[in-house]
């Protein structure tokens, strides 16, 4: 490889260091990333489809593969409005507070799950803030399904938000207010002009945010109370599986979930070279949106 006349080779040109660091990435990936995801494959058909089949079937796996359904179908929208509302209020808008703002948002990423999940016992358990309201009200919180969606939440808050804002600041704010100058509503502006624009990016948001609210563990176990087959998510499941000695079935509950990284992962590198092939195009004309009369 050429180099300017005088400048010495920038790190990794040279064939061997290239080589060297190729190979590392390829060997660190094959033992720590794919060698896992084969020995679950492996393993949770090691007795046979019947019996991966028959752990599939049981009443507790059936019923724990619906209860993280039903709390990805609940907390992955709530967050996406979520992130959609922050993401714009950061990026349109200046006020007193905005920095603060996004510190909120990025706060449960430098907290442990488990530490969220404890907080909420301290705010919605029975020796909590609103414990005993709640109680007398006959609302129940922690140990069910509301509990488990709001740790959920928290935890996976920040994912759209974080891919939308970078994207929303470079874009700037001259096609609404260009939209809004030529008449346009701010509903038809935000889905004929903002909506357009951020949709990969907020999708790619959406994948993440899906993918670990099914995969959260350490806040839900605090708030779920391990309850077989009522508040057992399916990573909660997978536990109490290989804590029976069931190793096998916990494989076969595992596969589920390691099927689920896979599609995550399809849809990521699908989304990416979406992105990069809009980004790559030439820019269209703003939408022209005609004056109210």
């Amino acid at each position: 490889m050429r180099h300017a006349k005088g400048k010495p080779p920038r790190v990794g040109d040279r064939p061997a260091i290239r080589r060297t660091l190729i190979a590392v990435v390829l060997v660190t990936g094959a033992f720590f990333v794919l060698a896992p995801l084969v020995v679950i494959a492996v393993q949770a058909f090691s007795l046979g489809v019947g019996y991966f089949g028959a752990t599939i079937a049981h009443p507790d796996t059936r019923h724990a593969i619906f209860l993280t359904a039903a709390t990805a179908l609940i907390a992955v929208p709530i967050n996406t409005i979520f992130g959609i509302a922050a993401a714009w209020a950061v990026t349109k808008y200046e006020f007193w507070g905005r920095r603060f703002l996004i510190v909120i948002i990025e706060i449960p990423f430098s907290i442990s799950p488990v530490v969220a999940g404890v907080a909420y016992l301290f705010v919605y358990g029975l020796q909590g803030l609103f414990g005993p309201m709640l109680q007398s009200a006959e609302v129940r919180v922690l140990f069910a399904l509301p509990g488990i969606v709001l740790a959920s939440m928290f935890v996976t808050a920040p994912f759209v938000a974080r891919e939308l804002i970078p994207l929303m600041q470079a874009q700037g704010r001259d096609l609404e207010e260009a939209a809004t100058s030529l008449g346009a509503s701010g509903w038809r502006t935000f889905f004929s002009v903002t909506l357009p624009n951020i949709k990969w990016a907020l999708l790619y948001g959406v994948v993440l945010c899906n993918a670990r609210v099914m995969g959260e563990f350490g806040a839900v176990s605090v708030v779920s109370g391990n309850i077989r087959g009522q508040t057992n998510t399916l990573p909660l499941h997978i536990e109490l599986l290989y804590h029976d000695y069931n190793a096998v079935g916990a494989f076969a509950a595992a596969s589920i979930l390691a099927l689920l990284a896979v599609v995550t992962i399809v849809a990521k590198v699908l989304l990416e070279r979406q992105g990069a092939g809009r980004r790559s195009r030439p820019a269209l004309a703003a939408p022209i949106v005609e004056a109210k009369p």
